[in-house]
C-alpha cells in the first residue's frame, strides 16, 4: 500500500470529503449551548417589545420643554414601574414617574433622568411625595423604542453558528423556545501500542503510560464532541480489529459513532498495526468489520507525517501518528476540521488551514478568529524545508527593540522540541512555520494556532 504524497491542506480536502454534518433535531433553549444551529434563526418578537424607558427618571411630552433648555415645573401625575401595570397618560404640563424598563406612557415621548430634576434620586420603596419636579430639556430622549435591539422576523442567527452563552440571552429575549441544532458527534478515540498502560498503571519494563488517548479525548470533548475512549491496544492485529468493531457501537445504547480517531500503529514500522489492518481490508476469521475508503498518506508536516484515512463498519476513520505532539498537531489541523463538519458548524475560516482558502507556502492571514494570529518570533529557530512546521511556542512580551510593522508587543518562542510532550504541555499555541522558510528569524511574523 504506497502512501499517497500530499500537502496539509489536501490532506484536509480528503479528511472533509470523509464526513458529512450531522441530522439535526431541536432542543430546549437551555441545553442548546455548544450546539450548532442547523437552521437560520429569526425573532418571534421584537426587543424591545414596546416603547420602554432607559433611565429611571420622569416620563414628560417634549412639547412641554422649553427647546432653549430653560428649567419648567410639571405636575407628577402617577407612577409606572418596570412589569405590568396600568398605564396613565401624560398630558400637557404632567409629569410621570417611571422606572428603567417600564412601558412608556402614552402621550409621552421623552424621560427625564431623576439625577437631572429638582427630585435628585429616587429612594427604593418609599411612596411618591413630590406633587410636582423642576426639570429640563436633555440632549437624548433616554427611549428605547420598540424593535430598537431586534425587529419580529429579524436574522437572528445563520444556521452553522455554535450557540455561546451571549447567545442563549439574544435567543431568549427574541421568543425562542427550543432551537433547531445538529447533535453532538459521537467521537471513539482508540490507542494503540503494546508499550502503552493506562493511567495511573505501574509502569514494567518498557512500558509507557498511555497520554496519546486521554489528550486525544480531551481534545475531542473541547471541540464539541461527545467521546468514548478504547485502549490502550497491543499491537496485534486481531485486538485492534475487535477493538475498532466496539468502537463503531461507542454509544450507550449501541448507538454508532460518528467518527473513529487512533493514534499510533501508521507509520512504516514492522509493529504498526494500523497499517496492518488498513491493508487487510477484508473482514476478519470472526465476521467482523473491515477497512473501505482506504487512503494512506505521507502529508508534508513535521511532525505528524504518517497519516490515514478509512471507513470501518462505514464510521470515518482519521488514523493519526502516536507521536503525542503530531497527534495532537492532526487532531488540530484534520480531526477538529472533521468533528466541526459533523457538527454542521459554518467554514468561518476558524483554523488555520480550512479547505482551499489558506496554502502552506503563504498562509493566508484570513483567520477569521483570534485562534489563528499572526506574531512575532521573539527569537529565530530553524524551519522544516518542504513541511508544514509545527513547533509548540509560549508567548512572550517583546521588547521595543524587537517591534516590526504588524506585530504587537507579544510575541513567541518555542517551548521546547516540537517532538517533545513537556513542551506540547507548556505551550501556549502551535507556531506553523510553511514549507518554504528554512529559518524563521528574530521579528519574522509567523501564524499562531493559539491553544489557551
Amino acid at each position: 500500500m504506497e502512501p499517497q504524497v500530499r500537502s496539509v491542506t489536501e490532506h484536509v480536502e480528503h479528511v472533509l470529503a470523509l464526513v458529512a454534518p450531522l441530522r439535526a433535531g431541536t432542543r430546549d433553549l437551555d441545553d442548546a449551548l455548544g450546539s450548532v444551529l442547523a437552521e437560520d434563526l429569526y425573532a418571534a418578537v421584537s426587543v424591545p417589545p414596546f416603547d420602554s424607558a432607559a433611565m429611571d427618571g420622569y416620563a414628560v411630552r417634549s412639547a412641554d420643554l422649553p427647546p432653549d433648555g430653560s428649567p419648567v415645573t410639571l405636575r407628577v401625575t402617577g407612577d409606572v414601574a418596570a412589569g405590568p401595570s396600568r398605564l396613565p397618560e401624560v398630558r400637557t404640563g404632567q409629569a410621570v414617574r417611571i422606572m428603567t424598563g417600564a412601558p412608556l406612557p402614552s402621550g409621552a415621548d421623552a424621560v427625564i433622568p431623576v439625577e437631572h430634576t429638582s427630585t435628585g434620586r429616587f429612594v427604593a420603596g418609599a411612596p411618591r411625595a413630590e406633587k410636582s419636579v423642576t426639570l429640563a430639556r436633555r440632549p437624548r430622549p433616554h427611549v428605547r423604542s420598540a424593535g430598537e435591539d431586534v425587529r419580529q422576523g429579524e436574522l437572528l442567527a445563520h444556521a452553522g453558528t455554535e450557540v455561546t452563552a451571549a447567545q442563549v440571552g439574544g435567543l431568549a429575549a427574541s421568543g425562542a423556545v427550543r432551537v433547531p441544532v445538529r447533535r453532538r458527534p459521537l467521537v471513539a478515540v482508540v490507542s494503540t501500542g503494546s508499550e502503552l498502560v493506562p493511567v495511573g498503571s505501574v509502569l514494567g519494563p518498557g512500558q509507557i503510560t498511555d497520554s496519546n488517548g486521554p489528550m486525544l479525548a480531551a481534545a475531542a470533548r473541547s471541540a464539541g464532541a461527545d467521546v468514548v475512549r478504547f485502549g490502550p491496544v497491543p499491537d496485534d492485529l486481531e485486538a485492534l480489529r475487535r477493538t475498532l468493531d466496539r468502537a463503531v457501537r461507542a454509544g450507550d445504547d449501541g448507538a454508532r459513532a460518528d467518527l473513529i480517531l487512533t493514534a499510533g500503529g501508521v507509520s512504516a514500522g514492522a509493529a504498526d498495526v494500523v497499517r496492518e489492518v488498513l491493508a487487510a481490508s477484508a473482514p476478519g476469521p470472526d465476521g467482523g468489520s473491515g477497512a473501505t475508503d482506504v487512503d494512506v498518506a505521507t502529508v508534508a508536516m513535521s511532525p505528524g507525517k504518517p497519516q490515514a484515512l478509512a471507513r470501518w463498519g462505514g464510521v470515518p476513520w482519521l488514523a493519526l501518528p502516536g507521536n503525542p505532539v503530531g497527534a495532537y498537531a492532526s487532531f488540530e489541523l484534520f480531526a477538529r476540521p472533521a468533528i466541526d463538519r459533523l457538527r454542521g458548524e459554518s467554514s468561518s475560516g476558524r483554523h488555520p488551514v480550512r479547505g482551499v482558502w489558506c496554502s502552506e507556502s503563504t498562509m493566508s492571514t484570513q483567520s477569521g478568529t483570534p485562534r489563528a494570529v499572526r506574531l512575532a518570533a521573539a527569537t529565530g529557530w530553524s524551519g522544516s524545508p518542504g513541511r508544514l512546521l509545527v513547533l509548540p511556542v509560549r508567548l512572550t512580551p517583546l521588547p521595543e527593540s524587537g517591534t516590526v510593522a504588524g506585530a504587537g508587543p507579544v510575541g513567541v518562542v518555542p517551548a521546547g522540541s516540537h517532538h517533545s510532550l513537556s513542551a506540547l504541555a507548556t505551550a501556549d499555541g502551535l507556531a506553523l512555520v510553511p514549507p518554504d522558510v528554512d529559518k524563521v528569524r528574530a521579528g519574522d511574523l509567523v501564524r499562531v494556532l493559539l491553544l489557551r
